[in-house]
């Protein structure tokens, strides 16, 4: 064969080899996907109905919004709503998905695993304290309900706040759906609103502001010597190894997870949130637990941002680790701080292992956010009472100096005030969650802001602009005594 005949063989050859290379487009997390989809409809449908007492019409309205094939309407549907037993089955006739979610006293809806049948509903855990006692109606705001009709004082503008209270409500896009505004100053409610069907003891899901609630009770045990910000987590990791006291992940300690710097693989994000990773704890019934501690390092610890819903679970378990029992753990929420600040209205979910889902699934009233909010407005004090020291609180709201963060946003499981914004106060901080949920603490000005949204689709709100608009019914020069 002469070489140029040779030349265009070979050419021939190589441009058919790489024509044929495969690329893997096939999803094979899809049966996960069916799966936690479902799961997703069965806990805020259940959820919905039993734990923030809304009809289904409302919640396929609102809670179910944002899916992009929910199972059925409100006028039926492959789902099956046991209502004396406070349980929901969805695609009830396809044996290969079916999911099952089903109310606990004290915690909300569990989700079962897409084996198990109600006959084991009794082996879920639940939380038996009594509410808190006295009538909320007639104990004085904040500890109570009883709200006394005040005058605002002459120095805030009361058209420009009731403009940022229709700024927030009369939305441009219908995707972004409020549902709650409070506006604190100096700790009194001085702007409440609610969408139709809300009312100040409605109880909906926190998302993400759940993160803070958890370091808040987190930063109780470290105030009282139990927990270290800088000593390892101390937890078993998984696998289990032979070799466990080699673990690199030994070395990651309690103040990486709680600035989303772990060091370890990332499980919630591109593209995977509802396929993998807490997706499955959330959702499908895995436990929350075993999917945080069991994945690898990929980067020192304290080096790098990644925001990571398993990273604040791995916090949680180290939490439940230091109290050490399993009923004083289910009850800490409550009595460490709940009970302590008059949060009637709010309950943290578990998976049905026990283990709070402390990422994600709180439901919360927004009066009890605000006095949540209030808390740290006041840094850490209640009634003369100090329940969280000025030193964490002083740790929540410093950036983390990670590499891979963004324009200095995040402290310890708090947001921060973007370095590109001027029009807000610097000294700003937020608990932020998915679909609208904000608490906005603003020691400068004194306030506390509170929206609460169903947002959906594109969603978009910006809980920044939102305190750019409640700020301007201040007067410019205004400064907080405390300051």
């Amino acid at each position: 064969m002469n070489k140029p005949v040779a030349f265009l063989l070979l050419l021939l050859l190589t441009t058919v080899s790489a024509s044929a290379q495969q690329t893997e487009t096939y999803d094979y997390a899809l049966s996960s996907r069916k799966l936690i989809q479902h799961g997703v409809q069965a806990i805020l449908t259940c959820n919905g109905l039993f734990t923030s007492n809304r009809t289904l019409e409302q919640v396929y309205d609102q809670e179910l919004a944002y899916l992009k094939e929910p199972v059925g309407t409100a006028a039926g549907g492959d789902y099956v709503i046991d209502y004396e037993n406070k349980t929901v089955t969805i695609a009830a006739s396809d044996s290969t998905s079916i999911m099952r979610a089903a109310y606990r006293a004290g915690i909300g809806c569990v989700i079962l695993a897409p084996n198990q049948t109600f006959e084991i509903i009794e082996e879920l855990p639940e939380q038996q304290l009594a509410p808190l006692s006295g009538d909320a109606a007639g104990i004085p705001w904040p500890d109570g309900d009883l709200v006394k009709k005040q005058k605002l004082p002459k120095y805030i503008d009361k058209k420009l706040l009731q403009e940022a209270s229709d700024w927030c409500f009369n939305r441009e896009s219908e995707e972004q759906v409020t549902l709650s505004l409070l506006v604190l100053h100096k700790g009194q409610i001085i702007h409440e609103r609610y969408a139709e069907g809300v009312d100040p003891h409605t109880k909906t899901r926190t998302w993400s502001v759940a993160k803070s609630i958890a370091v808040t009770l987190i930063g109780m045990l470290v105030d009282a010597g139990k927990m270290e910000l800088d000593a390892p987590l101390g937890i078993e990791w998984l696998p289990k190894e032979r070799s466990s006291a080699n673990d690199p992940r030994g070395a990651i300690t309690l103040r990486n997870v709680l600035n989303m710097s772990s060091g370890l693989y990332t499980v919630d994000s591109r593209g995977m949130e509802y396929a993998t990773g807490s997706g499955l704890s959330y959702w499908a019934g895995a436990s929350s637990a075993n999917g945080a501690r069991d994945r690898g390092l990929i980067r020192n610890p304290g080096t790098y941002w990644d925001y990571e819903n398993y990273d604040t679970l791995l916090a949680v378990l180290a939490m439940k680790n230091a109290l050490g029992d399993a009923t004083a753990y289910l009850e800490f929420p409550r009595k460490a701080l709940f009970d302590q600040i008059g949060m009637r209205n709010t309950l943290v979910g578990t998976d049905r292992f026990g283990d709070f889902i402390f990422s994600s699934q709180v439901y919360a009233s927004a009066r009890d956010l605000a006095r949540f909010g209030l808390l740290y407005e006041q840094n850490g004090m209640w009634n003369g009472k100090r329940l969280l020291s000025q030193e964490w609180i002083d740790f929540v709201r410093t950036p983390t100096t990670a590499a891979g963060q963004v324009n200095s946003l995040y402290g310890g499981q708090w947001w921060l005030v973007d370095d590109s914004r001027d029009d807000v106060p610097k000294d700003a901080y937020a608990a932020r969650g998915n679909r609208g949920q904000y608490v906005v603490v603003v020691p400068s000005r004194d306030l506390v802001i509170v929206r609460r949204g169903l947002d959906y689709g594109r969603q978009g709100f910006d809980v920044w602009d939102l305190t750019r608009e409640v700020v301007k019914a201040l007067p410019e020069d205004y400064v907080s005594e405390g300051e």
